[in-house]
């Protein structure tokens, strides 16, 4: 069993990936064909890989499929950056995909705000607490995309034994700068809407970012990180204007492109990775299809794709 890595609180300020899951003709997970974009992932420097994140068509997955991707992606990651592994849904499968994240040997949960239609906040900080019980010691990151929870109810959360970190996946920077007033200092807060929204949330405390161009262009994300870090925000952002085209494709059709967009430019650079399972779109129409392949060849990738 691949150990868990142990500077996983060195690396929760830097660039989180979040996996795709690839499937294939029958629609059956296929986790090995994950294994170059990992490794590409790895050696351009992303500071952690995410398993069963939203990415990785979490909600799109059953809990066994989940439980097989988290021990596949660690097998193949095998100890060479953090592995964070997404739990959630029903807290009966919250539970089961922690006990199979912490045999896996991630290093870290990453438990998804519940998308149940009534949640209570307090019924927000029981889950996360009995879920950071079963981890036995595992650091929690939270996944927050709601901040209608309310201010109390994050305080509450952070507040929970071992949590660590929360990945703030809201576009209210202002709200961001409360949350991380009232907390414990030592709590490490990610920007959780990708590389788009890394500049304002950084600005107000944040650190690092949540990413799926991991998958396609790792080095553009690393390359974004470093300019953040160094405080370089013109840099910052002029790399984040080179990939806007691809950003605002994930984001149409009510995000239903999201995973789309990360899968069909894998299967242009030779990573196909199959196809995204509904209610996610597939494929992509042709007005996307023609703006993703013009995005890839003005990054050069789909160059460096035919000459491989």
């Amino acid at each position: 069993m691949p150990q868990p890595n142990p500077n996983f609180l060195t690396a929760l300020p830097g660039i989180s990936g979040i996996l795709v899951t690839p499937f294939d003709r029958a629609d059956q997970v296929a986790p090995k064909a994950l294994k170059p974009v990992i490794d590409r992932a790895i050696a351009a420097g992303v500071h952690i890989l995410t398993a069963n994140g939203n990415t990785g068509e979490f909600y799109g997955l059953t809990t066994a499929e989940a439980v097989r991707m988290v021990h596949e992606d660690a097998e193949m990651i095998d100890g060479r950056v953090p592995l964070l592994a997404g739990v959630g849904r029903s807290i009966g499968d919250a539970l089961e995909l922690t006990r199979a994240s912490r045999e896996a040997g991630a290093a870290a949960l990453m438990v998804h705000q519940p998308p149940d239609p009534f949640v209570a906040p307090r019924g927000v900080v029981s889950y996360v607490a009995r879920i950071a019980e079963a981890g036995q010691g595992l650091p929690v990151v939270l996944y927050l995309r709601n901040d209608g929870i309310g201010m109390q109810a994050i305080e509450d959360l952070c507040k929970i034994p071992g949590v660590v970190g929360v990945k703030w996946a809201s576009p209210t920077p202002l709200r961001l700068a409360e949350a991380i007033r009232r907390a414990d200092p030592s709590i490490v807060w990610v920007g959780g809407l990708a590389e788009t929204w890394a500049p304002p949330l950084c600005a107000v405390g944040a650190r690092g970012f949540t990413s799926g161009l991991i998958n396609v262009w790792p080095e553009h994300s690393v390359a974004i990180h470093t300019a953040l870090a160094a405080g370089d925000y013109p840099t910052a952002n002029k790399l984040i204007a080179q990939m806007s085209m691809f950003e605002e494709l994930r984001s149409e059709e009510g995000n239903g492109t999201n995973v789309t967009v990360v899968k069909s430019a894998l299967q242009l650079l030779g990573h196909d990775c199959g196809h995204v399972r509904p209610p996610g779109a597939w494929p992509l129409v042709e007005r996307q299809s023609t703006l993703l392949r013009q995005a890839l060849g003005e990054w050069g990738l789909l160059a460096t794709a035919s000459a491989a």
